[in-house]
């Protein structure tokens, strides 16, 4: 029994969704793979950016950074992507809420998050932005060891791979005027000297 003035909708969202931007992958019930961001989370569901959104009512597992695998049922098709239940014992549901509160929290009080290396503006800012065999010149905004801000015309969708300069990186945001991309592997500072001047 619904405690009175609650309605069925409130109930059913037991927990509060937090605005997170978390990288990950999510594989499909036909086990296909594919690249994905949060957009808000729960302990009890999830929303994600992602280029092939599966049907409601299929099965799906997502590995997302800092939080591991989750999995439930896709709920909802959305733009740009899918909502899906998490599926979770008592125990898993209030780890992920901790997680959570603390993904939130450090956002909020400007803790570092994913920027683990310092932004540098580099010298030399014109580069080829290669995106599917396509190459255009771009102006590298900033970087770092892990990756960069990346001013084009371009809208790769997040997730796509792309090469900057001669090194690979994932797209992981849309910025106002441009890309922001994480490489695929950490960089050296000689490798960033040589290629931006940084």
């Amino acid at each position: 029994m619904l405690p009175l003035g609650k309605s069925v909708a409130q109930e059913k969202r037991r927990h509060q969704r937090v605005k997170v931007s978390l990288l990950g992958r999510y594989m499909l019930a036909d086990r296909r793979e594919f690249p994905c961001q949060t957009l808000d989370m729960s302990p009890g569901g999830v929303s994600l950016v992602a280029p092939v959104a599966g049907r409601p009512g299929d099965r799906v597992v997502a590995y997302l950074d800092h939080l591991g695998r989750v999995e439930g049922i896709i709920t909802r098709v959305i733009p740009n992507g899918f909502s899906m239940s998490v599926a979770a014992s008592a125990r898993k549901r209030d780890k992920l809420a901790a997680q959570l509160t603390w993904l939130a929290t450090r956002h909020v009080l400007g803790m570092p998050e994913d920027r683990r290396h310092d932004r540098i503006e580099p010298r030399n800012a014109t580069t080829v932005l290669v995106i599917e065999d396509q190459e255009v010149v771009c102006r590298v905004l900033d970087v770092s060891l892990s990756g960069a801000a990346v001013a084009v015309e371009a809208r790769p969708p997040i997730g796509s791979m792309v090469t900057v300069g001669r090194t690979a990186a994932r797209v992981v945001r849309h910025i106002e005027n441009g890309l922001a991309v994480e490489f695929t592997r950490p960089q050296n500072r000689e490798d960033l000297e040589e290629q931006f001047g940084t």
